[in-house]
Parts: C-alpha cells; sequence; structure tokens
C-alpha cells in the first residue's frame, strides 16, 4: 500500500492542487460552476477502481452512485434518488451499471458468508446466484462462476433500472438516455461492455 497515512491524504491533495493550477489557473474555476455529466456510473464500493483512473475522466465528466456489489435495487431510496436526479435534473445521456471480477459483494452471495448487514444487501443477488445455480455449476473453477455470476448480475441491475417509473419517463424524451453494462477486469485494468438488448 503506497499510503497509510491520513496525513498523506492532506500532503497529497496540495501536491494536486499546484499540479493541477500549474497546467491551468482556472482549472477550478471550470469545474466549480453547474455540473452537466454526460454520463451516470453506477458502481461498486470496492477501493480498487478509481473511475477517473480506469476511465481517463476529469471532475464533472461521470456522476457516480457506488454501493457493494452495484445493486440496483427498487426499496433503495439513495438509488432512486440519485437516478431520478441524474435523467430529470442533470438530463445525462448515458447510465452505465458496472460489476467487477474480484467482487467481494458476490463472493458473500455465493459463499453466503459475511457480515449481518453485507449478507442483508446482497440477498437478491443471492437469488440471482441461487436462480442460476445449474449455469453457474457448469463452470470448472470458482473464479469462473464468480465472474459469470458478476455478468449476470450487472445484467440483473440494467433489468432492475428499466422497472423504475423514473426510467420508464426517460424513454418518453425526444432523446432519452442509452444504457450500458460493463465490467471492470481488475485482473488487467480493461473495460468489458456486456452485450445487452
Amino acid at each position: 500500500m503506497k499510503y497509510n497515512n491520513y496525513y498523506d491524504l492532506i500532503r497529497n491533495n496540495g501536491q494536486w492542487v499546484n499540479e493541477k493550477l500549474g497546467e491551468d489557473s482556472h482549472y477550478f474555476d471550470n469545474i466549480s460552476g453547474a455540473q452537466q455529466p454526460p454520463f451516470f456510473f453506477i458502481g461498486c464500493s470496492d477501493s480498487r477502481l478509481p473511475l477517473n483512473t480506469f476511465t481517463k475522466t476529469e471532475p464533472g465528466e461521470l456522476f457516480i452512485h457506488r454501493n457493494i456489489a452495484n445493486q440496483c435495487l427498487d426499496d433503495d431510496i439513495t438509488f432512486l434518488s440519485t437516478l431520478e436526479f441524474a435523467l430529470e435534473v442533470l438530463k445525462v445521456k448515458h447510465v452505465i451499471v458496472a460489476g467487477h471480477y474480484n467482487c467481494g459483494g458476490v463472493a458473500a452471495a455465493t459463499t453466503h458468508q459475511g457480515t449481518p448487514q453485507v449478507l442483508e444487501w446482497v440477498q437478491p443477488l443471492r437469488q440471482l446466484y441461487l436462480d442460476n445455480q445449474a449455469i453457474l455449476d457448469g463452470f470448472e473453477s470458482e473464479q469462473e462462476r464468480h465472474d459469470k455470476l458478476t455478468e449476470l448480475n450487472v445484467l440483473q441491475q440494467l433489468k432492475n433500472i428499466q422497472g423504475t417509473y423514473i426510467w420508464k419517463n426517460a424513454l418518453k424524451l425526444a432523446d432519452p438516455p442509452l444504457l450500458h453494462g460493463w465490467i471492470l477486469n481488475i485482473r488487467n485494468g480493461k473495460i468489458i461492455e456486456l452485450k445487452t438488448t
């Protein structure tokens, strides 16, 4: 681990500010105005996924919602309010749901081992695992089973979004947003775009 001292974060911030101002003296003036991101990203909370690094994006280009195992649940007010804000206020053009290989939430759902709150949170993912167990058991290794469940989870979350009244309202717009499913391959850094209907 590169940093483990809290004060390293504060010191790094100062260095970053100076670097940005050295590149563009108006950098913070430019990003402190109203946000108009074209992308709404829904992903996992995993600390190994620095999204701006993966996509080479700058502040203001991505509106982001993250939780364990990138769940889009119809009883999660945080998710629903963020989706609504992204579509109705920010008018984003693309909604991206991204899972990632080596996800701890996927592992918790398959093994049914974890803290009580995490197990409750991933219960829909656990059900997805049980519903597809015959398919998943056809893979030889645990890693292959987890990878496949990660992909199935992203596809399920896309369906969950499509089932919300928020998404149905957005589809009535003259220029409706597009929905995408990604896998962040943490083992090689590449983004895999899932085929969706």
